[in-house]
């Protein structure tokens, strides 16, 4: 197949400029949604080399004095177009003198707002390549704006970005496309006018695809990523991504001793793993993961929702060591209010175990054990509750004394029985009606100590006394969240697919036991009736703990929440307390928070409800 030559006649002094035209041709010229095909081999990829010659440097203030283009494929000529442009000024001396183009020349040639639809259209589903892109690239986009045409914005590549990768100094003193092209022996000599140029540009832009060929450099994609400064021996290894799918899903890098080395998700497995290999990856241990590796096992997912549950499956069952993200969820510490005659918080690995039965009250689970610790100690501040460890016995031994903060009137000193089980025992219940419910006690005096510390200007003891507020609210809020869905023996939502039919899921005690996504235009009910009856079975769990990795949870609850979903079967127990710590969030933080954010103590002081 070949493309009919776009010529503009060039116009000589006192001679009228010739209007550009088109020679009719039968080909059917690809579209740039062509191109989304990021494996197109090369020998298959249609570029347009393109060299302009301006008035000056600046596409702001200069403008176009001719344009020149070759259309090109698999090593043809498919076209050419030529043709001088008035840029409405006069074109300098200097200018003059260096292409050869005078102001006589240009005066009277087609204006680019005449030119561009014509060169647009023969540049129309091609590969935009220059010497110098940006430039180039730049003016015509400017030119674009200027005279109301849309710009594509095709794929552009740069020849002096290529040449710099594929040629050394010792072959090449500098990357001038005059250098260039006597380096690849072009048969046309650039003489900076445009057509001469480009054609000058496409000999060079052969020879350094053939360069670049030994480097693995064979389709549109590689190219997109050739002039990158990633190390031969990375780059080389790009053939991991062979044959993986073009699909949503979860992706492992493999060792040669069949060891998980990360786990990763994305909704184009091949464009993901393919990034590993390209300066896109700067991270340091991903560059030494990919060189350990030996292959990539791609599990491709129905949804989003399912790819990235089954990364954090994943990552939990293999704990890759390039995963630093969940790896060790069971290490994920909790606030507990203990079951014994005079309860205590602590800071625990699981809900289950000694004090956890029986009635236990947890929050969390807590990002690390710190953040746990801040959260014991907003509720030390808000209620007088013991801070020993030990276990106390109902009658208190005669030699027991007194700490520190029974003096202080910070505890009621039930080991000393100052304090009896049942006075404590209203103590305690206030913390387990904060822990569970409203935590409007804790809020109340945070607040009222935090305005103070501002009005002292004692700002960053006020930031401390923020941040274990903020810590308990968030366990608390996501211990009540989890609490609502670990809860319900089986939940199904489904929503509107980006395909036109439903995405559907199905939840038990928070755990995501399956998911699947129906044909557009059908009755979804049969497959909901299927995905039920072949979902996982769960057993109930500890609450507020779910029979899930608590990020799985909490992935499933954002899901849950987002807008269009809809529940198809929900157990009882589908709420949250209405005044409960997640009615305190704002973006993440109390209103005492923000207000001592933005420096208002008496927003602080006054803070008590949501």
């Amino acid at each position: 197949m070949s493309v009919g030559r776009v010529s503009v006649g060039r116009p000589t002094v006192g001679a009228m400029p010739t209007a550009p035209s088109v020679q009719p041709t039968s080909a059917v010229q690809p579209t740039f949604e062509a191109f989304d095909d990021a494996a197109t081999p090369l020998s298959e990829v249609t570029f347009v080399v393109v060299d302009l010659e301006t008035t000056g440097g600046s596409p702001d203030t200069c403008g176009i004095t001719e344009i020149g283009a070759v259309r090109v494929r698999g090593g043809e000529i498919l076209g050419e177009l030529q043709t001088l442009v008035d840029p409405g000024t006069p074109v300098p001396a200097m200018i003059a003198t260096l292409t050869g183009i005078t102001t006589s020349m240009v005066r009277g040639a087609p204006t680019i707002a005449e030119v561009l639809p014509t060169f647009l259209e023969f540049a129309r589903g091609a590969v935009l390549v220059a010497h110098n892109a940006p430039f180039d690239v730049g003016f015509l986009r400017a030119a674009a704006a200027r005279s109301g045409h849309a710009w594509p914005a095709p794929p552009v590549v740069d020849t002096v970005a290529l040449a710099r990768r594929a040629l050394t100094r010792d072959e090449v003193p500098n990357n001038k496309l005059a250098t260039l092209a006597g380096f690849f022996r072009a048969s046309t000599t650039p003489v900076h006018r445009a057509l001469d140029d480009a054609r000058a540009t496409v000999d060079v832009l052969h020879g350094l695809l053939d360069r670049l060929g030994v480097l693995g450099v064979t389709t549109l994609e590689d190219l997109a990523t050739a002039s990158d400064p990633v190390p031969p021996a990375r780059r080389q290894r790009r053939h991991l991504a062979d044959g993986l799918p073009d699909a949503p899903g979860v992706y492992q890098f493999v060792d040669g001793g069949g060891e998980v080395l990360y786990v990763g998700t994305s909704t184009n497995i091949r464009t993901r793993v393919r990034s590993y290999f390209t300066a896109a990856e700067t991270r340091r241990r991903m560059t030494e993961m990919v060189m350990l590796a030996e292959r990539v096992v791609p599990v491709v997912c129905g949804t989003v929702l399912e790819a990235r549950v089954r990364e954090l499956r994943l990552i939990a069952e293999h704990r890759p060591r390039y995963n630093r993200r969940s790896r060790f969820p069971e290490r994920q510490p909790w606030v507990r209010l203990t079951v014994e005659p005079f309860p205590r918080l602590s800071v625990v690995r699981e809900v289950g175990g000694p004090g956890g039965p029986g009635g236990a009250t947890h929050i969390g689970p807590f990002g690390s054990r710190a953040t746990a610790q801040l959260a014991v100690e907003a509720l030390h501040e808000a209620f007088a509750l013991r801070r020993c460890t030990g276990r106390l016995p109902l009658v208190p031994s005669p030699r027991a004394s007194a700490c520190a903060l029974a003096g202080m009137g910070r505890c009621g000193a039930p080991c000393t029985g100052a304090q009896g089980p049942d006075d404590y025992a209203v103590v305690a219940s206030k913390v387990r009606a904060a822990l569970l419910g409203d935590p409007e006690p804790v809020v109340a005096a945070h607040a009222r100590r935090i305005a103070g510390l501002v009005t002292e200007e004692r700002f960053e003891e006020a930031a401390a006394v923020r941040d274990r507020l903020e810590a308990f609210l968030r366990g608390a809020a996501r211990a009540q969240r989890s609490r609502r869905l670990a809860a319900i023996p089986q939940l199904v939502a489904a929503r509107r697919a980006d395909t036109g039919g439903w995405e559907v899921v199905v939840v038990r005690h928070g755990r995501l036991c399956a998911t699947a996504t129906t044909p557009p235009r059908t009755d979804p009910r049969s497959t909901i009736e299927a995905l039920v009856a072949t979902a996982e079975q769960v057993e109930p769990p500890d609450l507020p703990a779910g029979r899930a990795h608590p990020e799985e949870i909490d992935l499933v609850l954002a899901w849950l929440e987002d807008e269009g979903v809809r529940l198809v079967d929900v157990g009882p127990g589908w709420a949250c307390p209405v005044r409960g710590a997640e009615a305190y969030r704002v973006r993440g933080a109390s209103p005492a928070v923000v207000a001592v954010a933005a420096g208002r103590a008496e927003d602080a002081a006054g803070t008590s409800t949501a």
